[in-house]
C-alpha cells in the first residue's frame, strides 16, 4: 500500500515562506525515483489545481502564476518531495496535496496539508 505523508503546512503571514514535505513510505520507497511527482492545491469552492510538477527525468512544470515563487524538488535518498514557497499571498491559502504517478505503479495522493496565509 502506497502512503504519502505531507507536512509543513500552517499559518503564515503574507510575504512569508513555507516548505512543504511529502514523505513516501512503504511500497514505493524502492522505486521512488521512477515516479513523476507533483503538488496540487485546492481552496474551498475551487477545483484542485496543479502547482508544480517534477518528472522522473528532472523536468519541471509550474502553474504560470507561481513560477517565480514556488520551487519543487525531491530527495531520492530520503524519499521526500518538497515544495518551497516564498512571498506567500492570501490567495495561496489552500489544502496542498502531493501526488506521484508511475505507469507501473499507478497514481497516488497524499492526505493534504493546510496552508493559510493571513495577517
Amino acid at each position: 500500500q502506497v502512503q504519502l505523508v505531507e507536512s509543513g503546512g500552517g499559518l503564515v503571514q503574507p510575504g512569508g515562506s513555507l516548505r512543504l514535505s511529502c514523505a513516501a513510505t512503504r511500497s514505493i520507497t524502492r522505486v521512488f525515483n521512477t515516479f513523476d511527482m507533483g503538488w496540487f492545491r485546492q481552496a474551498p469552492g475551487n477545483q484542485r489545481e496543479l502547482v508544480a510538477f517534477l518528472t522522473n527525468s528532472g523536468a519541471t512544470n509550474y502553474a504560470e502564476a507561481l513560477t517565480r515563487r514556488f520551487t519543487i524538488s525531491k530527495n531520492n535518498a530520503r524519499k521526500v518531495i518538497y515544495l518551497q514557497m516564498v512571498n506567500l499571498k492570501s490567495e495561496d491559502t489552500a489544502n496542498y496535496y502531493c501526488y506521484v504517478n508511475s505507469s507501473l505503479y499507478g497514481s497516488h495522493w497524499g492526505q493534504g496539508t493546510q496552508v493559510t496565509v493571513s495577517s
